[in-house]
């Protein structure tokens, strides 16, 4: 028993000395083998141009609710919802038998004071043609000649003075006859204007039995059905015109100096993401509002396919005039936690964590405006790896490539 343990004992302790001297051959890890390998880019000035950032509503470039303008019952709805229509396409049709009477009724009382006037077939008034002048102009005539021959008799002392008395008597009541029947006549030509009237009124109250789309565009709404009976003034549908479309927009005080008629807008909306439609500034309010201190700016925007719809809420970015400089970093560089934008810069051989404010975004590109300057290095591999202080190995990436100038 005492002879095994003598065996065992030595060999535990061979052992033990193999160990400790194997261990002490692996070499020790390098500085370069412990740095995380990152790639960084430099922070890049870069001129820009610059866009104000505001929120509106598309809204149509027109909307008329249009009504009735004559009383009757609807005999037909030609449209519905959604219906695209041209100017003066019918919406609804009113029954138009009593207005179709009351034009003929209107045009025969003219055509009768037209032709007591001696004004058939178009021709204009001369009261000369009205046949109570004609007639009493001949009388007059008579009475004159007879008035002028019975005069010579008178100086021949053919005649007695009662007869040459009663003749002149004649005379006079025949011309003041024929003076009655011109000025009879200019009355009833002031009639028969009238009567045209009525004949003008009566045929646009047909016309209006037909109600008719002010412009192109398309009907919203359709508020009457067959058989309803609509006075003046009764809603029976609603147009509207899509193409194109306004967007009225809220723009700050402190930028009122940098917008102007022609600005060209970015809008995007949340029913196409990712998608821009290019609008332009068209009116600008004469002055700011007095409870929001901000200016109201109307843009429109082409919609030829209807895809944009009055209602949608848009974001809108309006471009400056001109170009200013800005530090620009390509936006993976950037992580933000709970609101806070974040980059790491390289320092030495250490990665810094700092703090930033972020501006505009522009392509894949954003703005620092605090904590970085022009030329330091930042990280574009963020990982979870890459903390504050952590040694790093770094290869360079190219430069932010400078902003294009939108157009």
């Amino acid at each position: 028993m005492c002879d095994r343990f003598r065996f065992v004992v030595p060999a535990l302790l061979l052992a033990a000395t193999i160990a400790c001297s194997g261990s002490a051959a692996t070499p020790a890890p390098t500085a370069e083998a412990t740095a995380l390998a990152v790639t960084v880019t430099p922070v890049a000035a870069r001129p820009i141009a610059r866009f104000i950032r505001v929120t509106g509503t598309l809204t149509a470039e027109e909307q008329a609710e249009v009504a009735a303008e004559v009383a009757g019952r609807i005999v037909a709805t030609p449209v519905e919802r959604g219906t695209r229509v041209a100017a003066g396409n019918m919406l609804v049709q009113i029954a138009a038998s009593d207005t179709q009477a009351q034009v003929a009724e209107a045009q025969a009382n003219a055509a009768q004071i037209e032709a007591g006037l001696g004004m058939a077939n178009g021709q204009p008034f001369d009261a000369e043609r009205v046949p109570d002048v004609v007639n009493t102009k001949a009388a007059y005539d008579l009475a004159q000649a007879d008035f002028a021959r019975l005069k010579t008799l008178l100086d021949q002392k053919v005649i007695s003075q009662a007869e040459y008395d009663r003749s002149f008597t004649n005379a006079e009541s025949a011309r003041q006859r024929y003076e009655m029947a011109r000025n009879t006549a200019s009355q009833q030509v002031q009639a028969l204007q009238a009567a045209r009237a009525r004949v003008t009124r009566a045929s646009k109250a047909l016309a209006d039995t037909s109600v008719k789309a002010p412009f192109a565009g398309l009907v919203a709404e359709r508020l009457v059905s067959v058989g309803d009976f609509v006075t003046p003034g009764t809603k029976v549908a609603v147009v509207v015109r899509v193409d194109p479309l306004r967007v009225e927009l809220t723009v700050p005080e402190q930028f009122v100096s940098v917008v102007g008629v022609g600005r060209p807008v970015a809008l995007q909306v949340d029913a196409y993401p990712g998608r821009t439609f290019t609008a332009h500034v068209r009116y600008i309010s004469p002055a700011l509002s007095a409870t929001t201190r901000a200016l109201v700016v109307e843009a429109v925007v082409a919609n030829p396919t209807g895809e944009l719809k009055p209602g949608f809420f848009a974001t809108a970015q309006i471009e400056q005039a001109g170009q200013t400089e800005a530090l620009l970093v390509p936006a993976k560089a950037v992580t933000t936690v709970s609101g806070t934008a974040r980059v790491f810069v390289v320092k030495g051989d250490h990665a810094e964590e700092r703090i930033v404010t972020t501006g505009q975004v522009v392509d894949d590109l954003v703005e620092l405006t605090t904590g970085v300057t022009a030329g330091e290095q930042v990280v574009l591999d963020q990982g979870p790896q890459l903390v504050d202080g952590i040694r790093i190995t770094a290869k360079g990436a190219p430069a932010p490539a400078a902003a294009p100038a939108r157009q």
